[in-house]
């Protein structure tokens, strides 16, 4: 069934969501939050300071016009960083249409509320106008710049609604980008966001260089604390050892091109996270996630090491020689992955 796709957002991950919807025979249109943005990419279809050379299909409508965003749309798709969904969501309200599922690919926690993005959404369209609507998630192990070569892909639709769950399959699915189903939605939207604190602790250790047998480790007993909260949040355990989890997880920790590894090498060659940040010509949803993922732990008395860790690093100014030198000599115990 061809869909005609609303993308919020003009982003790396809404670019080549572009590219996979228009591949797949739907029609989009993308709205962006800032004129100045959309009118650059009018005028040469390519975002240059995320996905270099990378060009919007030309099919694609683009506008900054909020009374514009939706039109007929059949399905709406939020690729607006996560500390952002709030505000953007309520700008656009009054314009969103009824019944129409809503997909996100945002990775995050809110800070101030500590919900999921597609809690947040459903935050600001409550009440009233919830009740007969979709919110599904879409993630996995997804560099938009891999993505944007059409290198093989391949992503979780999570939905506790099975019959929207496949039809955001059907509709994402290309020869290069396979989608599967899951009706986890706490579970793959936890791992979506708290991989990319592991992610920072990986880049970390990368900028130290500190070895692939302490990024194994890292990877490993990371798995397994973000899978302690998720259980202690109500998710299933197995979500965070498919392609939600430990999928997006490897990808992320391993990948160059992952925004959250490389703030992570950055702080372990010396630099100061608001230089790194500073410099960055797009979010590292990590950064701001620590901050909420360290709350809910403390919340939920859930042992998070590695996350404390980062959070120490990242927020309280701790050396990390000394950070990594705290994971290393707790007290011995046995090996859990619970």
């Amino acid at each position: 069934m061809s869909e005609r796709v609303t993308i919020l957002g003009d982003g790396a991950m809404a670019t080549v969501c572009s590219i996979l919807l228009t591949q797949g025979g739907h029609r989009v249109t993308m709205w962006g939050a800032f004129e100045e943005s959309i009118e650059r990419l009018m005028q040469n279809r390519e975002n240059q300071r995320l996905l270099k050379g990378v060009r919007i299909p030309d099919e694609v409508k683009l506008t900054a016009n909020d009374n514009e965003a939706f039109g007929d749309a059949t399905m709406i798709l939020s690729a607006v960083p996560t500390q952002y969904i709030r505000s953007v969501w309520n700008r656009l309200l009054r314009f969103v249409p009824s019944k129409v599922p809503i997909v996100s690919v945002a990775k995050g926690i809110e800070n101030e509320t500590g919900l999921r993005p597609t809690q947040v959404i459903k935050d600001v369209l409550s009440p009233g106008v919830i009740s007969d609507r979709k919110l599904a998630a879409l993630s996995g192990p997804n560099i938009a710049a891999e993505l944007a070569r059409y290198l093989p892909a391949t992503a979780v639709a999570a939905c506790d609604d099975e019959a929207c769950a496949r039809r955001v399959q059907e509709t994402f699915s290309t020869n290069w980008f396979r989608v599967y189903t899951n009706n986890d939605v706490t579970g793959v939207e936890l791992a979506g966001a708290t991989k990319n604190i592991i992610a920072i602790a990986a880049g970390i250790l990368d900028g130290l260089s500190a070895g692939n047998n302490a990024k194994a480790a890292l990877v490993t007993r990371g798995l397994v604390e973000i899978t302690r909260l998720g259980v202690a949040m109500g998710a299933d355990e197995a979500t965070f050892f498919g392609l939600a989890g430990l999928g997006d997880l490897i990808t992320t920790c391993v990948s160059p091109e992952g925004r959250n590894r490389s703030v992570g090498e950055q702080i372990g060659k010396g630099r100061k996270l608001p230089d790194i940040l500073k410099q960055m010509d797009s979010v590292a949803e990590g950064v701001p996630t620590t901050k909420s993922v360290h709350a809910l732990s403390r919340t939920l008395n859930v042992e998070m090491p590695i996350t404390e860790a980062v959070y120490s690093v990242l927020f309280e100014d701790k050396d990390v020689l000394h950070a990594l030198s705290d994971l290393m000599s707790r007290d011995p115990k046995p090996e859990r992955v619970d």
